[in-house]
């Protein structure tokens, strides 16, 4: 006796259940998601085991890399506009509109003010190669980080300091960041560190 033949029945899986989860998932991560700024050079921050998060609004990042380059970004564009100009006035330079244009949208500056107008005048990825090799000065006889803190101030009272400094960064270069800090009245900021594993030493 043969065997009875069961016919195959076509499978049918609806994804429209699937698809309607996918999109709302996207949808989600794509409205809560934060953007992080592009930053001139890498930085590897010290580990801590510190849990406290700066604040994303009226940040003042100072960025200093293992050289000691010292680096700034605000968060605002209105604010950064204006801190140019307050720079501006301070040290004789005048800045065309599109080259206010461009400072404001920068994701962050460090190049002394002499070299300022010809720096915004370069195309992006010049700008980039450029900032590399530069820094705001820090010394004795020229401290514009100074100035551009104090103006930064003046523009946003409410302006929290956050420092974000490389692990290997020569303290000297560190302690002359907070003296300048000091002598302008700011003893409050925070020092931005990535979180210490189980695995750190």
């Amino acid at each position: 006796m043969g065997r009875a033949k069961i016919k195959k029945k076509s499978t049918f899986i609806d994804m429209t259940a699937m698809s309607d989860v996918t999109v709302l998932l996207l949808t989600f991560f794509m409205l809560t998601s934060t953007f992080v700024k592009k930053e001139p050079v890498q930085v590897f921050t010290p580990a801590s085991v510190s849990e406290i998060k700066i604040p994303e609004t009226n940040i003042l990042q100072i960025l200093v890399d293992p050289q000691g380059k010292i680096f700034m970004s605000l968060d605002k564009q209105p604010d950064m506009k204006a801190v140019l100009g307050k720079m501006g006035e301070e040290y004789g330079v005048e800045f065309t509109p599109e080259q206010e244009k461009k400072f404001a949208t920068a994701s962050a500056f460090g190049v002394p003010m002499r070299s300022m107008q010809k720096y915004l005048d370069l195309p992006s990825e010049q700008q980039d190669k450029l900032l590399k090799n530069e820094g705001i000065p820090c010394d004795s006889t020229d401290n514009q980080f100074k100035s551009w803190v104090r103006n930064a101030r003046q523009v946003n009272p409410d302006l929290r300091i956050a420092i974000k400094a490389d692990a290997s960064t020569p303290y000297a270069v560190i302690k002359n960041v907070m003296s300048s800090l000091q002598d302008l009245r700011e003893n409050r900021y925070n020092l931005i560190t990535s979180l210490k594993t189980t695995s750190d030493k």
